[in-house]
């Protein structure tokens, strides 16, 4: 066989050259994406369809680019090079970065045209980039036999991880989206120069095959690669998967999904670490943390919602480790280095798909959540000292596991009392403690334990069909609660109230929540037949239950705005809500983003404009930017009034807001309604109203509509500035930082 080895007088460690372009490859692979999100957002919306059509570009040209690697390196190392420097510089004919000047016609789907938008205009970019992790590493297998070319991948998710915190931490706050992009091409020349130092190190002789013959390291099997594929599949659904349940059932906080990728991005960096150290401790101590945080985090037995999320992260990060580096220890030789990283990335988009596209479609819980760690279970590494289990005890352990857990749900006693449960919940634990060693009795206990802390409580809701609704957006719960004349039924998605209406009689149509009388926009529309006469004209952006319909007046005109058809459909529901069936049973509702929707509206189509998106932890920045602003002026009459709920737990938008008054020049003033006892019995909330206009007599008005409500400046931030289409961040708007 001909030796891949250099001559000696041109030895040397080219190890640091391709951990820089690995690492600048990855960088600059996760800066594109979060930009061009920021840059499509004003233009395409923020409905689901748009961003799971990105997605699935994105995961299309990754798999691409890892294809390509595979088939290029077929080819001799001197021809694999020249080819990888020509793609290079046909790439850099779509730079800058950025979206391409095609609009989107009224009446196009965004499955196809997101898409063609994107591939259009980044396509060729990202293709290329992508590739960089395999054909880097495979391109040092080549120059430095013997050499591990693996540890190289952990420089990669390294990269991969710093460009992740760089852009919302640096590069969003600091420069303009065209300052951005600008900044993004230098790094992509810098790239091409990296690329075409490794290029240069690499092997010329004619002799040097670009993989050894087949004799040589055999192909890996079917279920070889099959085994690859799903121990790559679970950790990248689980990111998902836990992310969505931390934001749906423990703390919604916005950018909180920077902590799952991120940790799911550093779980590469110890799997695939040449010593393996962290890697081996974690795996050891997997199944533990499987069935001690698995239990603190479904049980709610832990009170403070930090530890809970805590434990969800501690899992998935410990599932991410443990599986990564089983599938590393399960590598084949360099020689196989990019069929391996082909597999990898199929893993990859199959967990990423099941949970954005094929979970909210089959389900209407998170069951993703549950399924994906019983299958971490079953694909864990078996610990070495594992005592093997006999027959016997293959057979009663999971049936022990499964009576214990139909003890703990009440099927053998209607209400198990709370120390009963626990104790059969505790003991299904040990069992599984005791069955480690052996994924299949394992897998069957854990399995009972979720089911006994809660996910068959989820089933039987499911079964019965009428509480709970799933979108793309999330998972919408109604329930019950309160007592007497305050009973209520409620809407919750994750831990945000989008509407409550009491139940006592005569009651259903009363404004409750922040949507109370005394609440600002309350006063708003009790007031619009004095601002506006009685045939005013009044726009809704956020549905909820519809609460406000309950203040039209026969002769106004209504539209609502709502971004996710299945709350129309809720809200719809006479079965559900009342508020649109018995107060506005015929008001139109148009489904989509706002912003694209009020832009195809007719000029001056409303008198009174409310938005209601900005309550949850998704805030829509892009409804408050200058931009943004222009088309509720344009939406809106000369003399009109826009009414913004900026109530949040955990964004202060009130700087946002005057920075934008300035700037456009609105006049401002903010309601900040705190309810009496009386009020709370009958169901309002706190809530954080801002009325703008650009008429002063408008909001003198309003002010003088309801003597006894206050109303006071709002609150500025020295140096703040206005958000734009092209630069904005809310950073500095986060409560406690």
């Amino acid at each position: 066989m001909a030796s891949s080895a250099l001559p000696v007088e041109h030895r040397g460690s080219a190890r640091p050259l391709f951990v820089a372009t690995v690492f600048a490859g990855s960088f600059l692979l996760f800066l594109m994406q979060p930009m061009v999100a920021r840059m499509a957002l004003p233009h395409l919306g923020g409905a689901p369809a748009v961003w799971n059509s990105a997605m699935l570009v994105y995961q299309a040209l990754l798999l691409g680019g890892y294809a390509y690697a595979h088939a290029a390196s077929r080819l001799r190392p001197a021809h694999q090079g020249v080819l990888h420097l020509i793609l290079f510089g046909l790439a850099a004919l779509w730079l800058p970065l950025g979206l391409s000047g095609a609009t989107p016609p009224a009446d196009a789907s965004p499955i196809l045209w997101v898409p063609w938008l994107l591939i259009g205009s980044i396509g060729p970019l990202f293709f290329v980039v992508s590739a960089q992790a395999p054909l880097m590493q495979r391109w040092f297998a080549l120059r430095e036999p013997g050499a591990n070319p693996y540890a190289l991948y952990a420089a990669s998710n390294l990269g991969s991880f710093g460009g992740l915190i760089a852009y919302p931490l640096i590069l969003e706050p600091m420069l303009p989206l065209d300052a951005q992009s600008g900044a993004w091409s230098f790094g992509y020349v810098l790239l091409c120069l990296l690329v075409a130092g490794c290029v240069a190190l690499l092997p010329r002789q004619a002799a040097v095959p670009a993989l050894p013959r087949a004799t040589d390291e055999a192909a890996p099997t079917m279920a070889t690669r099959l085994r690859w594929i799903a121990l790559a599949a679970v950790p990248s659904g689980l990111i998902l998967a836990t992310t969505t349940h931390i934001t749906t059932d423990i703390l919604a906080i916005p950018l909180i999904w920077v902590v799952p990728l991120g940790l799911y991005l550093l779980s590469f960096t110890f799997a695939f670490s040449d010593s393996g150290r962290v890697a081996t401790i974690v795996t050891r101590l997997f199944p533990i943390v499987l069935i001690i945080a698995g239990t603190a985090a479904g049980s709610g037995l832990v009170a403070n919602l930090w530890l809970m999320m805590a434990a969800d992260l501690l899992i998935m990060f410990t599932a991410a480790v443990a599986l990564h580096h089983r599938m590393y220890r399960l590598r084949p030789g360099p020689a196989r280095l990019t069929d391996f990283y082909l597999c990898m990335s199929i893993g990859g988009v199959v967990g990423g798909l099941f949970c954005a596209l094929l979970a909210p479609a089959l389900f209407d819980w998170l069951y993703e959540y549950p399924l994906l760690i019983l299958g971490a279970g079953l694909l864990m590494p078996l610990r070495p000292d594992a005592a093997a289990l006999t027959p016997r005890q293959r057979r009663w352990i999971p049936l022990a596991a499964i009576l214990l857990a139909m003890l703990a749900r009440g099927l053998f006693v209607d209400t198990p009392p709370l120390a009963l449960a626990a104790t059969a919940l505790i003991a299904v634990a040990l069992l599984a403690r005791f069955a480690i060693g052996n994924r299949i009795v394992f897998a069957t206990c854990l399995a009972a334990l979720i089911l006994g802390l809660g996910c068959g409580a989820n089933i039987l809701r499911t079964i019965d069909g009428s509480a709970r609704t799933r979108s793309y957006f999330g998972i919408y719960t109604i329930g019950e609660n309160g007592d007497g004349a305050s009973r209520a039924r409620i809407l919750i998605h994750g831990n945000t109230t989008h509407g409550i209406q009491l139940l006592a009689p005569g009651m259903a149509d009363y404004p409750t929540s922040y949507y109370a009388p005394g609440s600002g926009i309350g006063i708003a529309m009790r007031a619009a037949p004095t601002l506006f006469g009685a045939q005013a004209r009044i726009g809704v952006v956020g549905l909820g239950t519809g609460t406000l319909a309950c203040y039209a007046r026969p002769e106004q005109a209504w539209r609502f705005y709502e971004i996710d058809p299945a709350v129309a459909r809720i809200a719809r529901d006479k079965r559900a809500f009342t508020f649109l069936s018995h107060c506005l049973p015929r008001a139109p509702i148009e489904i989509g983003d706002a912003r694209l929707t009020l832009a195809a509206a007719p000029p001056a189509a409303h008198d009174l404009l409310a938005i209601d998106a900005f309550s949850s932890d998704a805030i829509p920045m892009h409804l408050l930017t200058r931009e943004a602003f222009a088309t509720y002026r344009q939406a809106l009459a000369p003399e009109g009034l826009l009414m913004i709920h900026i109530s949040n737990k955990w964004v202060d938008l009130e700087p946002a807001l005057a920075a934008l008054a300035t700037a456009e020049g609105w006049q401002v003033t903010l309601r900040e309604y705190h309810p009496d006892k009386a009020a709370e019995a009958r169901r309002a909330a706190t809530s954080y109203w801002v009325a703008m206009s650009r008429s002063p007599a408008t909001l003198a008005r309003l002010r003088a509509s309801d003597p006894r409500a206050e109303w006071r400046a709002i609150e500025r931030r020295p140096g703040f500035t206005a958000w734009t289409d092209h630069h904005g961040t809310i950073l500095p708007l986060l409560k406690g930082l």
